[in-house]
């Protein structure tokens, strides 16, 4: 399929419940074995998160910091209340982390684009 297609869910939607504390990293495998785009969705109105992703869940929890002016970390700021689709490689796994409170991360494996 190609990415500039709507998009097609190929496995089961995740869930992460992001707090200060990251929770167990998830692999979001897909069914086909090819899938490379991500649809997250944050479904807090207030609170943003970093999303770690790695291709082992124990490098996903070990990269899962907020970053600072002393911590720099392979995580992607989530903005409250978005759906975003990005691309990692097949059946990433992912955790993440909130500087305070908590929000729920819906993420699919799929391919193709967001379109409006």
């Amino acid at each position: 399929m190609s990415v500039s297609a709507a998009f097609t869910p190929t496995g089961n939607t995740v869930v992460i419940n992001a707090a200060t504390s990251y929770p167990p990293a998830v692999q979001a495998p897909s069914n086909t074995g090819t899938s490379m785009q991500y649809r997250i969705i944050n479904a807090s109105t207030t609170v943003g998160c970093f999303l770690s992703f790695a291709q082992s869940q124990s490098t996903a929890e070990a990269n899962c910091l907020v970053p600072n002016v002393n911590v720099s970390t392979s995580v992607i700021h989530v903005l409250p209340n978005t759906d975003e689709i990005l691309t990692f490689t097949p059946s990433t796994w992912f955790t993440a982390i909130t500087a305070a409170n908590s929000c729920t991360l819906y993420i699919v494996p799929g391919e193709g684009l967001y379109l409006c």
